[in-house]
């Protein structure tokens, strides 16, 4: 069973604690990490969830998920990315980009939205088959196109546009500053 700390429509610890079933069902207010990881030449992984999943079966998506108790966020990040891809994040890679706080009348949650730039060996990641069906490098180009195309390829395509967008120039930003290096 999986136990998530409660926080405050601020984000501040409450002090409780419950389920992550309970979390969701009663919009209690916890915490989860995503992560955008980009590998040395500006490129950006992204894993396809695996089939079997209740919630977005089979689309692409970032690294993340939720915050257990009495864990740190950068913790949290680190062990979500280690067990569904077998990457060990090298902390000094790893940069916090924001905090946003769930905006849907069906949701309450605040994701520690994370930026990860370090070199990925694709071929030696090992994939947690419960979570994640594959994963590839996509050219941030390619990413942006092709959501246009097949939106229901991704779970960012239920972003608002103006968001989708923000966080397309974080990461080309990211890949300049990577290239010049």
């Amino acid at each position: 069973m999986e136990y998530l700390d409660v926080v405050d429509e601020n984000n501040n610890l409450t002090g409780q604690v419950v389920d992550r079933n309970t979390a969701h069902k009663e919009l209690l207010y916890h915490r989860h990490v995503s992560c955008w990881i980009m590998d040395k030449k500006g490129r950006v992984l992204l894993q396809q969830r695996a089939l079997i999943k209740s919630n977005n079966p089979g689309m692409w998506a970032k690294t993340g998920g939720h915050v257990d108790s009495g864990e740190t966020p950068i913790d949290a990040v680190k062990r979500e990315v280690y067990e569904e891809i077998g990457l060990v994040i090298d902390e000094k890679c790893l940069t916090e980009v924001a905090i946003y706080k769930s905006q849907r009348p069906t949701s309450a949650y605040f994701t520690y939205n994370y930026l990860l730039v370090q070199e990925i060996d694709i071929d030696k990641l090992v994939l947690q088959k419960e979570e994640v069906e594959s994963v590839k490098l996509f050219e941030i180009e390619e990413l942006i196109e092709d959501k246009k195309k097949n939106p229901q390829n991704y779970t960012f395509s239920k972003w608002k546009n103006e968001e989708f967008d923000a966080q397309m120039n974080l990461l080309k930003a990211a890949r300049e500053k990577i290239l010049k290096e």
